[in-house]
């Protein structure tokens, strides 16, 4: 699969991110609740991940975006389309052989992390940037 797997994105921000991905000849796959158990390398469609539940975990109700197979023009071209559409999703990663063996809610786990870290660290400058930066 050449597109994004889309979790709990809410309902105004999803048929924006759809259209950005149909204009950039992207798919875009909603992931269920019921699928969170299973590899995301099957949800993206890859060889030689089964599609069979591992183990379970707790679902989450944040959004996430998961990027599988795009070049590096397609990349920028998303995000760059998410950010002047006024698209935000905080938790965004790359489809990678280590975390396609993962189930979704294990990725989400280690990104909410990772963004957290780095909400507690604010640049010097933060109270000099303009609203729109911050």
């Amino acid at each position: 699969m050449t597109g994004v797997l889309l979790y709990n994105i809410g309902r105004e921000k999803l048929p924006k991110i759809k259209f950005i991905l149909f204009k950039l000849g992207l798919r875009a796959r909603e992931v269920s609740p019921a699928e969170l158990d299973r590899p995301i390398g099957a949800l993206a469609g890859l060889e030689g991940f089964d599609a069979a539940e591992t183990d379970a975990g707790e679902p989450f109700a944040g959004e996430m975006l998961v990027m599988c197979g795009l070049s590096s023009p397609q990349f920028s071209a998303f995000l760059n389309a998410l950010r002047q559409n006024r698209c935000p999703v905080a938790l965004k990663a790359v489809l990678t052989e280590t975390n396609a063996a993962w189930p979704s809610y294990r990725l989400y786990r280690e990104l909410q992390a990772e963004h957290e870290a780095l909400q507690k660290v604010k640049p010097k400058d933060a109270g000099e940037r303009s609203a729109h930066r911050k």
